[in-house]
């Protein structure tokens, strides 16, 4: 059995209820050179009362950090999954290098949307395969058990996401819907996330999620999307911080892992 197929016959540890509505907050591409800001984001989260989420791990972001060359970040990791966080492969390299002949559309996703940052946007099945199976081998080795797989800004092709699902994962993610890899179950969730690259997207970022906030607060699934740029900014914080203060009460902090299992459970 490889590594890949072997996560699925892993228990799943389940928190929230089916009959209560959930919260699930995910921290994106974790890599060595930005775990000191996650670190903050992760401590200033608890102190909020978010004690898990879904952590997105990139196997080596932009090619430069393979997460097995610094033990002490693995190590970093395997630690906060004991405590019941979730680690999620997050892509494989998470940068798309530019193609000559590209269309309008396909420039628009891949240059404007995602900065070259849309790995899975259109991978054939063999590579996004290769990579994902290649991706649970390195998690497998370093002790931990990813359940899910989510590409880079979301934009998984559809021979990414049967690539996902034959490679072993549980699930995957879009901006609008949770997919079930086994069931093929579909959740509408969108997630609240910023774009924090200049003033104007940082300013049309504070305005979109104040009226998504709104539209979602009555769903039985919120997601809110974390980047570590975005402690880095004082509003957008602010924002995420006064989000996440009006639905603790009325909502159980999970990870996608644990709320894919309470549907299994549920139906």
């Amino acid at each position: 059995m490889t590594t890949a197929a072997a996560t699925q016959f892993l228990p799943v540890v389940a928190t929230a209820s089916p009959a209560q509505n959930s919260l699930v907050v995910s921290l994106h591409d974790l890599a060595p050179s930005n775990r000191g800001v996650a670190e903050k984001i992760l401590s200033n989260l608890d102190r909020l009362g978010v004690r898990l989420c879904s952590l997105l791990v990139v196997p080596d972001y932009h090619r430069q950090e393979p997460i097995m060359s610094d033990r002490s970040f693995v190590s970093w990791l395997r630690d906060l999954e004991s405590a019941g966080y979730e680690i999620v492969i997050h892509g494989y390299f998470h940068d798309r290098p530019r193609r000559s002949r590209e269309g309008l559309r396909e420039k628009f996703i891949t240059q404007f949307y995602t900065r070259d940052e849309g790995e899975f946007f259109d991978l054939n099945y063999d590579e996004s395969f290769r990579r994902i199976a290649s991706a649970c081998d390195i998690f497998r080795t370093a002790g931990l058990t990813p359940r899910g797989f989510i590409a880079p800004a979301w934009l998984l092709s559809p021979e990414g996401e049967r690539a996902a699902r034959d490679a072993g994962l549980e699930y995957t993610t879009r901006l609008c819907t949770v997919l079930d890899l086994r069931s093929g179950d579909a959740f509408a969730a969108r997630s609240l996330v910023y774009s924090v690259q200049n003033d104007w997207r940082r300013a049309i970022s504070l305005l979109w999620n104040s009226g998504l906030f709104q539209m979602a607060r009555n769903r039985t699934l919120m997601r809110l999307s974390i980047h570590p740029p975005d402690y880095s900014f004082p509003a957008i914080w602010s924002q995420i911080e006064r989000f996440i203060s009006e639905m603790i009460p009325l909502r159980l902090p999970t990870t996608y892992r644990d709320w894919i299992a309470e549907q299994r459970r549920a139906r």
